[in-house]
């Protein structure tokens, strides 16, 4: 007897509501909040104390969490549409936007906070294709040959990352003051 294929779905966020974690510097969560625990399907006891990984969508090319690391290691916030992984195998997508927190003295990160909210379906539907062809050359020629191909790819846009995910994205008005006021709130 075959057992059949669990179908996961792609789970609808509340444009209302916002996630929002924290994490120390090795990106183990710290902290969060109601919705982040409600969409990810996982209680507050099972996301603290583990990476931030856990919700980590098979789907997301490595490529965007390099790039991630990278500026938030430095002290720069970035923005990047994510997909992640609920516990039940569902998925949702997200424009998310990493801040880090400096030591004021050594200029050094000490956390690291995520904002987030429901990723606008036109984003996400721009965003799929480029990141399965990232994911095909991850797969046969690694990392650096993804890296190559969005660098090229932005390149022939003649755009930078950031104006590529502000322009898919949005990113301006009431959607740039929302990430404005919940850096206010939990920052």
């Amino acid at each position: 007897m075959t057992r059949p294929t669990p179908t996961y779905k792609q789970k609808q966020l509340d444009p209302k509501r916002y996630i929002v974690s924290k994490t120390d510097t090795k990106g183990v969560i710290t902290y969060a909040n109601d919705y982040f625990v409600e969409i990810s399907e996982y209680s507050e006891s099972e996301l603290l104390g583990k990476p931030h990984n856990i919700i980590r969508h098979p789907d997301m090319p490595k490529v965007v969490f390099k790039m991630m690391w990278d500026r938030i290691k430095k002290g720069q916030n970035i923005m990047a549409l994510v997909k992640n992984l609920a516990k039940s195998g569902d998925h949702y997508w997200v424009v998310t936007e990493f801040e880090a927190k400096m030591d004021p003295i050594t200029n050094e990160p000490v956390s690291y906070t995520a904002f987030r909210k429901a990723a606008p379906q036109k984003a996400i539907d721009a965003i799929e294709p480029v990141y399965k062809r990232l994911l095909e050359i991850e797969k046969d020629g690694g990392m650096k040959a993804s890296e190559m191909y969005l660098r090229g790819f932005l390149d022939d846009k003649g755009m930078t990352y950031d104006e590529f995910i502000d322009d898919l994205v949005g990113n301006k008005g009431v959607f740039k003051a929302f990430f404005k006021m919940m850096k206010k709130l939990f920052g």
